[in-house]
């Protein structure tokens, strides 16, 4: 869809403006692969400006909420206010807040910079009360989608320069005066002369001269912020297209994540956290195993099947496919076979062991499979897809039992990019089923971010 596009869409008076911004140009920079690891994509990095009180705030909030089922972090550029000395603290009425010198631009760079490359930060703390940083800022870990706000972003090249896309959010100078009023009367304790006195002194004056020159560099531009929703509508639908994740589906059509909700993120944050107990480490595993065979079940074939409900009347609906069964990638697998036989009443589940030799040998050590195997189709379980070498190990075993290609359904919980692309293709019709794709591998071939060991964390050995 191209800007001429959008604004036909819109009726030409959608109070979004396109400026130059054409929606696939940015699936570039979006996409750029790093020399260290050339399946790991950047992150969207949004720059989000306008004057104070323009909406920024709300802007950037609407768009975080729209993206629940993704990860997304915001930058303040506000984080980044210098420390004032002695003498600048003396005078902190008469300083000027809305001016470039006014941050520290080569911090805000260096931690963008590293974000941009998956690495996480520190974010400085800073108390608009004594001007100072206090004593403990604010991690930031990487994210698919990074947004930065602030009233001078794009005023620095090199900031602007790395953006995917620059939102400017261009309200009235009596609405942005009027919400500042009310802000800073409430949040900040001041009246109202001394911020009069500010805004004719400093804010106005900043605006013209800093922030306004930036609005030709913007993407996109939006009228009344927070309450324009076709164009925060119409951004959020962009990024999504943009991610990681929903490109991998697009790439492989035998390849699957369950719909993302804050209760599945919610479970994904506690079995990732090292301090979550076993107990509840298995309680909410679990929960996301079931979830995960339940969307894998939904993938066999059924037939249609007419029953008499108890009010004497014809029912339409399917039956479930009968020849089935599970095979488990000895350990870690097996923590997923309870849900499996939750699911599928007698069903007959098999057992493979393979063993890793070095960073990439994979050697099959034991198998136990049904001996009609051949003729089932298998739900193949393993919560973890990391390299991908098991997994074509196991995949290759179940073949060379007679199981077709197209009767095998492999089901983890967290898959990394690389281990999707090497058996997605290696077996182009096999299902693939996760709840979440991961970052990365990093140097010793372990998931990133990662769960840690599953197997021993589940089965309460992580300790032996």
């Amino acid at each position: 869809m191209d800007p001429k596009s959008v604004e036909s869409l819109l009726g030409g008076c959608s109070g979004v403006h396109f400026s130059g911004f054409h929606l696939d140009d940015t699936e570039k920079k979006s996409s750029t692969i790093s020399d260290s690891n050339r399946f790991q994509k950047q992150p969207f990095v949004i720059g989000v400006s306008g004057g104070a009180a323009s909406g920024k705030t709300t802007v950037c909030d609407m768009i975080i909420e729209q993206l629940h089922d993704q990860r997304v972090v915001l930058v303040n550029q506000t984080s980044f206010y210098r420390t004032l000395n002695d003498e600048e603290l003396v005078h902190a009425h008469g300083y000027n807040f809305d001016h470039p010198d006014a941050f520290d631009t080569e911090k805000l760079i260096a931690c963008m910079e590293d974000l941009r490359n998956w690495k996480s930060v520190d974010i400085p703390n800073y108390d608009f009360k004594s001007h100072k940083n206090v004593s403990r800022p604010r991690k930031v870990n990487p994210s698919d989608v990074i947004i930065l706000e602030g009233i001078l972003v794009f005023h620095e090249p090199r900031i602007r320069e790395s953006l995917n896309m620059k939102i400017f959010v261009d309200s009235d100078a009596d609405v942005c005066l009027a919400r500042r009023i009310q802000r800073d009367t409430i949040e900040m304790g001041r009246d109202i002369k001394t911020i009069l006195d500010q805004y004719s002194k400093f804010v106005k004056p900043a605006f013209d001269d800093f922030i306004l020159p930036t609005k030709k560099y913007a993407d996109i531009i939006i009228p009344r912020g927070g309450d324009n929703h076709v164009a925060i509508d119409l951004i959020v639908q962009h990024i999504r297209t943009k991610l990681g994740q929903h490109d991998l589906c697009k790439i492989y059509p035998n390849f699957f994540v369950i719909h993302s909700t804050f209760q599945i993120r919610g479970m994904h944050t506690l079995i990732r956290d090292t301090d979550t107990s076993t107990h509840d480490f298995i309680f909410y595993a679990d929960r996301l195993i079931r979830l995960v065979v339940e969307h894998g079940l939904g993938h066999l074939p059924f037939k249609e099947k007419q029953v008499i409900t108890p009010t004497g009347s014809v029912y339409t609906g399917v039956e479930f496919c009968k020849r089935l069964c599970g095979v488990s990638v000895i350990r870690s697998g097996e923590s997923m076979e309870n849900a499996l036989r939750a699911c599928c009443k007698g069903i007959k589940i098999g057992k493979i062991l393979i063993h890793r030799e070095g960073d990439n040998g994979q050697q099959l050590i034991y198998h136990n499979l049904p001996t009609d195997i051949s003729e089932r189709h298998v739900l193949l379980l393993d919560p973890i897809l990391g390299t991908g070498n098991s997994a074509v190990h196991a995949i290759s075993l179940l073949m060379s039992k007679g199981v077709p290609e197209t009767n095998i359904i492999f089901l983890n919980l967290i898959s990394a990019p690389q281990g999707v692309h090497v058996v997605c293709k290696t077996f182009p019709r096999v299902t693939i089923v996760t709840s979440e794709i991961e970052s990365r591998l990093n140097e010793e071939f372990r998931v990133v971010p990662g769960m840690g060991e599953f197997g021993d964390r589940y089965f309460g050995t992580d300790a032996c």
